[in-house]
């Protein structure tokens, strides 16, 4: 990952969720899963395996301010499918969700889902575990479909279970 030309993109490309969403190939990510409102989707550099993006499809900019409560509840509750999901597909030790952007790149409200595998030692966990700069895996494409397959059969099985 070129950290210099990602900070460039997200400061002066589109909005790479609106990107993702109206299929601009630059901006291609693997879909996990989706509803009517929101989106799941594999983060294109990530530190952990199975690391989730989740973001609702119109453009929201701010967490607090810009959702309603029924809207945040509505989102909060479809994270925490996708971490569930994630959590049976990759048993980490611990959960991470997160949620950064900033008015000035990545303006576009997502959380992050990121399993942290267990045996990390500790130094390497939390923030270290989550940042770019002390690398990313590089996921062959199918890998990558792969996994987002398998986070989607895992979402779909807890949907199925939960009707019984």
């Amino acid at each position: 990952m070129n950290l210099e030309a990602y900070v460039e993109r997200t400061r002066s490309g589109p909005c790479f969720v609106c990107a993702f969403l109206a299929g601009n190939p630059d901006y291609a990510h693997e879909t996990v899963f989706e509803d009517a409102d929101h989106v799941a989707f594999l983060d294109r550099w990530p530190t952990v395996p199975g690391k989730v993006l989740v973001a609702p499809k119109a453009h929201v900019e701010h967490v607090v301010r810009d959702l309603d409560e029924a809207a945040y509840s509505r989102l909060m509750l479809f994270v925490r499918e996708i971490a569930l999901a994630v959590e049976a597909v990759c048993e980490p030790e611990r959960t991470y969700l997160y949620s950064l952007g900033s008015q000035q790149g990545n303006a576009h409200l997502h959380w992050h889902i990121a399993a942290l595998p267990p045996g990390v030692p500790y130094p390497e966990q939390q923030f270290h575990a989550l940042m770019t700069e002390n690398d990313v895996l590089a996921l062959p494409p199918g890998q990558a479909a792969a996994m987002a397959a398998g986070l989607r059969e895992a979402v779909i099985a807890r949907s199925c279970s939960s009707r019984r």
